[in-house]
């Protein structure tokens, strides 16, 4: 009615024009000659004779259906769940706390204005520590020492240890001290506690006031503690902290060379021997005294109850949606969220078969109670598919990134297929993931609908090595995928804003406080696709607070947001060839 209405309005405001012009009074005149002077009573006929052929035409045409006005189906939320996992230090954060923020200080002059302090790496990782650290790896019997010692000698002794170590982007970009932190940083074991390496980077309860103290400590934590941790399988199983590490893949991680890949774990090991060893090193210069207990303070607000927190988040703001797509995901989270009620009374948990216990990151997926039946994992099926579509080549995930399961509506019994992934840092493989799932799903599970959820890990401005947002979208669409921010994504709508300290290993990635809004990592990175058919996009939010609401210009973590990712949740209402249905028979 407020269509015909508003149609008719228009209609008769022309008129009035109309009538006012020469051309209505030549019409007039005609009219009178013609019709005895009724040509008033007539035009109106004329023009409501109109305004009812336009209604007719609206009731009985198909009219295009704004999706904001169709039922929702689905509602849906991604989000990874990473940061701030173990160090307390890595994200710049907003503080009142005097104590923290005049250390931050110092330790951004120290990085940024060394002077004499820059000294080289064998002054704070002594000669004397590199032969012990020899002895360790030959009795671990690893290979490749020998290679190890040359570049000992030739590379890294002679660096400084902020200009030539601490900020050279190679180190980072080649995980060389990101990468054993990754395994060793905080472990969780299969009875649920935590071991932690000695450093400054987690929270390590040792005394680590003096070098001598904290390399024997790291050492016996590397080299001779073993832990118990849950395997693949979910079995428990028994390896030392040493066996952990993992060799640094070049199909990863582009910027490590051949000869470097083959020595990775010797070689990461001395790096991250030397990272922790500059670190515990700069503290104890500037802050002997109170660096310690400050760190323990920022444990206990941020680190400590980020499971905890977390929960709260996804079983009050988003206990109505219908699937939670959850990345980098800890495995204790499994049994905390079961232990609360997220788990107990509003979703079931659903996690790999072949769980990563070694870096301890998982994709998950939380399905409303009672919502879904028949759930199922494929996610091996979708990575024999892959390797039998590209003569055994791998996709060149980790274990833990891709969790894909089918299941079926309870009410319905409409047939889904749902994926989550977490992308890796650059985002490469973003694109062979979504075509590997979307190739199977298209050839091995036709008559499901695809929902994938997914830290994609694209950027706004993307250099040579990452994957941008636009091309991204590119690539979706021409696939017959849409998304939820849509098949040309903004990519100024950022759904991460965080700012790395130089207290933590990715050094590649740290920068000053003052550059964050600059430097800082702003992009658009987590969306949840899906086959254009199937669903449309009524409405799509972000969220850095908790609460529901997305402070654009905010860099996060902060104390109540306890990851670098903001959760994208999103309303859909049917797809194409469902609504043309409802809209016949609407009109029938």
């Amino acid at each position: 009615a407020e269509y015909f209405g508003a149609h008719c309005m228009v209609l008769r405001r022309s008129a009035a024009v109309v009538e006012k012009s020469p051309l209505a009074a030549d019409m007039n005149s005609y009219g009178k000659r013609d019709m005895g002077g009724k040509a008033g009573k007539y035009g109106w006929k004329l023009w409501l004779g109109i305004c009812a052929a336009v209604f007719l035409t609206w009731a009985l045409l198909p009219t295009p259906s704004s999706p904001q006005d169709s039922p929702e189906v689905m509602r849906a939320l991604t989000w990874n769940m990473a940061a701030i996992n173990n160090n307390p230090f890595e994200y710049w954060i907003t503080s009142d706390d005097k104590t923290y923020n005049k250390l931050m200080e110092d330790v951004s002059i120290f990085i940024n204005s060394p002077g004499d302090k820059d000294v080289r790496v064998d002054a704070v990782f002594t000669p004397a520590m590199f032969e012990d650290l020899m002895r360790e790896m030959e009795q671990a019997n690893w290979g490749g020492l020998t290679e190890v010692r040359q570049r000992w000698e030739s590379e890294y002794r002679g660096r400084k240890i902020i200009s030539e170590f601490i900020k050279d982007p190679v180190i980072g970009k080649k995980r060389l001290a990101s990468m054993p932190d990754r395994y060793t940083n905080t472990i969780n074991t299969a009875d649920g506690k935590t071991v932690m390496r000695p450093t400054i980077i987690n929270c390590y309860e040792g005394d680590l006031g003096e070098m001598n103290k904290w390399w024997a400590q790291w050492k016996e934590f590397v080299f001779h503690t073993s832990v118990t941790v849950e395997s693949r399988d979910g079995t428990p199983q028994t390896k030392a902290v040493k066996d952990m590490l993992s060799p640094i893949k070049k199909s990863k991680y582009p910027a490590i060379t051949p000869e470097e890949e083959a020595i990775s774990i010797p070689l990461q090991t001395v790096a991250g021997a030397i990272f922790d060893g500059i670190l515990v090193h700069m503290l104890n210069q500037l802050a002997p005294r109170n660096w310690q207990s400050l760190r323990k303070e920022m444990c206990d607000k941020l680190n400590r109850k980020k499971n905890d927190r977390s929960v709260d988040i996804l079983q009050t703001t988003y206990k109505d949606v219908d699937i939670q797509f959850l990345q980098e995901v800890a495995g204790v989270f499994i049994n905390v969220a079961q232990s609360h009620d997220l788990g107990r009374k509003f979703f079931d948990v659903y996690a790999p078969e072949e769980l990563d216990g070694d870096r301890d990151q998982n994709s998950l997926i939380l399905l409303k109670r009672g919502t879904f039946t028949n759930v199922r994992e494929v996610t091996a099926e979708v990575y024999s598919h892959f390797e039998g579509n590209h003569a055994g080549k791998k996709l060149g995930t980790s274990a833990g990134d891709l969790f894909v399961v089918t299941c079926e509506r309870t009410k319905t019994g409409e047939k889904l297929l749902l994926a989550s992934f977490h992308g890796d840092t650059n985002g490469l493989l973003t694109i062979p993931v979504v075509s590997a799932v979307r190739d199977y799903a298209m050839e091995l599970q036709r008559g499901r609908k695809l929902l994938f959820g997914m830290d994609a890990n694209t950027y706004e401005s993307p250099k040579t090595d990452q994957q941008g947002v636009t091309a991204f979208a590119q690539f979706y669409t021409s696939k017959g995928i849409n998304s939820c921010y849509g098949p040309t994504p903004n990519p100024k709508n950022y759904t991460t804003f965080h700012a790395r300290t130089y207290l933590q290993p990715q050094l590649n990635k740290a920068i000053r406080f003052a550059e964050k809004d600059v430097k800082g990592d702003k992009n658009p990175k987590d969306f949840i696709v899906f086959f254009e058919d199937d669903f449309r996009v009524r409405w799509t939010q972000k969220d850095n607070t908790g609460k529901g609401k997305y402070v654009e210009g905010m860099v996060f973590p902060t104390l109540a947001f306890p990851s670098d990712h903001g959760i994208t949740a999103t309303s859909l209402a049917a797809g194409g060839d469902t609504v043309k249905s409802i809209r016949r028979r609407r009109n029938a």
